[in-house]
C-alpha cells in the first residue's frame, strides 16, 4: 500500500456549513473504506489548510478517484502528495546515478 498526505481546505460552500464538518469527515472515511483505502489519521488544522489527512491506497488512481469524488461535493479543495517512509526513500535513492 502507498502513502498519501491529502490537504484540504474548504470552499465558500464548505465554510457555511462547517458544523457538518465532523459528519462529512465520516462520510469520507466511510467513502475511503468501501474504495479500499485506509485513513490513517484526519486532523482539521490552523494555516493554509483547513484539513490534513494520511491515507493508505493501492495506488494513485484509487487515491485520486477518492479525492475527485470528495472534491465534486464542493465542500473542499484538495491537494494529495505521495509520501515515502525510510524504507521507500533508500529504494529510490538506489536508483538515483
Amino acid at each position: 500500500m502507498a502513502t498519501y498526505v491529502v490537504l484540504a481546505h474548504f470552499t465558500d460552500q464548505g465554510v457555511r456549513g462547517v458544523k457538518d464538518s465532523p459528519k462529512r469527515a465520516a462520510a469520507f472515511k466511510a467513502a475511503a473504506k468501501k474504495e479500499g483505502v485506509t485513513v490513517k489519521a484526519f486532523y482539521w488544522t490552523l494555516g493554509r489548510y483547513d484539513m490534513v489527512s494520511i491515507l493508505e491506497a493501492p495506488d494513485a488512481e484509487t487515491v485520486t478517484a477518492l479525492s475527485l469524488s470528495v472534491g465534486k461535493l464542493g465542500n473542499v479543495r484538495t491537494e494529495t502528495l505521495p509520501a515515502f517512509d525510510n524504507a521507500g526513500m533508500e529504494a529510490i535513492l538506489k536508483k538515483v546515478g
